[in-house]
């Protein structure tokens, strides 16, 4: 059942890896979009792609799956909220790894009790370590390291090429 949507940033990710990560995308997860690959300016050598994509439910996970064993790619997959289901945002940084969290209709992360009572246990009545601990909670370390990243995407450079994937 194709009930959900969601988006794939590829932030940055080796030319020479381009080939391997739409075989991925196209026949382990059996996305049908285009991608179009574009230089990314802030890391020469690497290319940015944004593709939306439909399927079912969980899907998100399996993206995040299959592009996480490409350690030199920074990328974020989203799958939407939708009636009683929360949506999920993956994120990766070749520096921090893999980051997961729920989000709200709006795109907030969603942080749980147990997260929430963790950071607390951890603080132990530091504030600076309640601190550090929300921030994880929330993912902002790769928010910091990817941002840049999204930034560079606003700009408008040509594609280096189209593909049409065929499953």
């Amino acid at each position: 059942m194709n009930d959900v949507h969601g988006v794939i940033h590829i932030h940055s990710c080796p030319l020479a890896l381009v080939p391997q990560i739409e075989w991925t995308l196209t026949h382990v997860v059996s996305l049908l979009e285009e991608f179009e690959w574009v230089q990314q300016s802030i890391e020469p050598g690497t290319v940015r792609a944004t593709v939306s994509w439909t399927g079912g439910s969980g899907i998100a996970a399996r993206f995040a799956s299959a592009l996480r064993g490409w350690e030199q790619t920074r990328f974020e997959v989203w799958e939407s909220t939708g009636t009683n289901r929360d949506g999920v945002r993956y994120v990766h940084t070749p520096d921090l790894g893999i980051f997961y969290t729920l989000t709200d209709a709006a795109g907030n992360s969603v942080v749980g009790e147990d997260r929430l009572r963790y950071a607390l246990d951890m603080a132990d009545g530091d504030i600076g370590e309640l601190e550090r601990e929300l921030s994880l909670a929330l993912g902002e370390p790769w928010d910091r390291e990817l941002e840049p990243y999204r930034r560079a995407a606003a700009a408008r450079i040509a594609p280096l090429r189209r593909k049409t994937s065929v499953v």
